[in-house]
């Protein structure tokens, strides 16, 4: 599985590159705090697999990195996506690492 830093997501969104971010905590965690990705809870991922492009790469996280691993995982094994990246850690990393005012609980 490929997987991205939070420190290469924060180049790429600092560079303006295109990409697509997709959160795949569920509503109440992303009301708390959220990156700006498109909210896709993980328990529809696979029903949803039009909302997430093939052109370009794909960054998913959750809260640690678990859930948005088992993501990528049904989706490059059922769909046979290969863009797909894994932020390490996910958005507690980010609020530990680039944004200390972040409170991910």
């Amino acid at each position: 599985m490929k997987e991205i830093t939070v420190e290469e997501l924060k180049q790429k969104i600092d560079n303006g590159e295109d990409f697509q971010l997709i959160d795949v905590r569920e509503d109440f965690e992303y009301e708390e705090a959220n990156l700006g990705g498109e909210l896709i809870p993980l328990g529809n991922v696979m029903l949803e697999t039009d909302k997430i492009s093939r052109d370009k790469p794909v960054i998913i996280h959750c809260r640690s990195g678990k859930r948005s691993a088992a993501a990528i995982q049904q989706l490059e094994q059922q769909h046979q996506f290969d863009n797909l990246y894994n932020l390490q850690g996910g958005i507690k990393a980010w609020a530990d690492e680039i944004d200390p005012d972040m409170h991910v609980s």
